[in-house]
């Protein structure tokens, strides 16, 4: 995808979380839509590819394990393909359809299962997508540990052990982030 045809992408998907109301849902930092343009920045700082970008700015359009309010309801993915194309919302869909505490366990093992919460079934992803999925988790929790400190301080721990674990599958702009804004402060 060019630069030109990301831009596109990335004008169409905002303009559709417009029109389902993102720039008004109430999200830590802001809006929800806020929050999804930040997760973006922050991927484009790690260099991530278009399609991972476009998916961080969309990762919220089916609602998420975390974020149960959704914008699009799964059976309409063919909103969000037309948006950003088969590949992003093919992430956009793992983020949100992913139970968090019957996947992140095995994440890191290349037989890992995904369990969908809208489904029931379990999906073993590609070593891509299983990347992705990864990355974009860690994009979306630092931006609520930046924006918010007590989610940080409830949350940082057990988010440092979870990204540490993942280390493997993550990019080193995503590693030394979760290095710096989750290690608690030391006391003097």
């Amino acid at each position: 995808m060019s630069t030109s045809e990301t831009a596109a992408a990335a004008d169409r998907a905002v303009a559709l979380l417009r029109g389902c109301g993102a720039e008004t849902l109430p999200h830590p930092g802001g809006t929800l839509l806020a929050h999804l343009e930040r997760v973006r920045t922050r991927l484009a700082g790690w260099d991530a590819r278009p399609a991972l970008q476009l998916a961080g700015l969309c990762h919220a359009f089916y609602g998420t394990d975390g974020f149960p309010t959704a914008l699009l309801p799964p059976d309409a993915r063919p909103r969000l393909v037309a948006a950003v194309g088969a590949e992003a919302e093919a992430i956009v869909y793992l983020y949100a359809a992913c139970d968090r505490r019957a996947t992140y366990p095995s994440l890191d093992r290349a037989d890992g299962a995904v369990l969908d919460r809208f489904t029931g079934r379990p999906v073993v992803p590609g070593p891509q997508l299983r990347r992705d999925l990864a990355e974009l988790s860690a994009a979306n929790e630092l931006d609520l540990a930046a924006t918010d400190p007590a989610f940080r301080d409830r949350h940082g721990p057990a988010l440092l052990t979870l990204f540490t674990r993942l280390h493997p599958l993550l990019s080193p702009g995503a590693r030394d982030d979760c290095r710096i804004l989750l290690t608690p402060p030391r006391n003097p």
